[in-house]
């Protein structure tokens, strides 16, 4: 869901505004509807934990509520919304005491391809059977990438939600935190930089377990071919 300032999209939020300002709450619900899933993961992206974002984001959504008759537009609507809740989850974060990691998403840090995807043919009864294991390993993959990202640096797992998540352009997310875009770029490339290397570490790892050759596999060729040469 791409969410750039087009004039169409501003044209829309500024329907919705107006209709939530003249009392329709069906207006607000479509609101909701349609930044979800970028505020999610920005609050996400400062908490580290799915019930305290959805919990600091229906916070934030309440604050929205009250402050929109006070909107000026002074700001795009998507970046006065992703502030909120940044607020609210920044707010959380300090009142549940985890100031073990200082964040400061307005000021530089000292320390601041694709892949190709193979698509394989199979019979229509072989790719029933083999949905329930793809399932399992694209949700593997995906416990394993967020884990990954969830162990970036504070204001770099932001910058990398909203570029490589969201699909924000440098602009926009340099808008929305509040920082140069030069800033943006350099939290960017080192974020995509430690994941690389944190998913290379995982994968080294795994490869020492692939096709393993041990205990029933080994068992099983051992007893068929010493039955195969009549050897109990």
């Amino acid at each position: 869901m791409q969410l750039a300032a087009t004039g169409a999209g501003l044209d829309a939020d500024g329907t919705l505004l107006a209709r939530i300002l003249a009392g329709d709450t069906q207006a607000f619900s479509e609101l909701m509807r349609k930044y979800n899933r970028r505020l999610y993961r920005v609050a996400r992206s400062i908490l580290r934990d799915d019930a305290e974002a959805e919990d600091a984001l229906q916070d934030a959504y309440l604050q929205v509520y009250r402050a929109l008759p006070a909107f000026r537009g002074d700001a795009a609507l998507a970046t006065w919304l992703t502030r909120i809740v940044m607020n609210a989850a920044l707010a959380r974060r300090r009142k549940a005491g985890r100031l073990a990691e200082v964040i400061s998403l307005g000021g530089d840090l000292a320390r601041d391809d694709d892949e190709h995807e193979h698509e394989r043919a199979a019979a229509p009864a072989e790719e029933a059977a083999a949905q329930p294991e793809h399932s399992a390993a694209r949700a593997e993959a995906r416990r394993l990438i967020e884990a990954r990202i969830d162990e970036l640096p504070a204001a770099f797992r932001t910058v990398f939600m909203l570029r490589a998540l969201e699909e924000l352009n440098v602009e926009e997310t340099a808008a929305t935190l509040g920082i140069p875009e030069a800033t943006v770029r350099s939290r960017y490339f080192r974020a995509r930089a430690m994941l690389r290397a944190a998913l290379a570490s995982e994968i080294d790892n795994a490869f020492e377990d692939a096709f393993r050759f041990d205990g029933a596999r080994c068992d099983r060729i051992v007893h068929g071919v010493m039955g195969g040469l009549g050897t109990p």
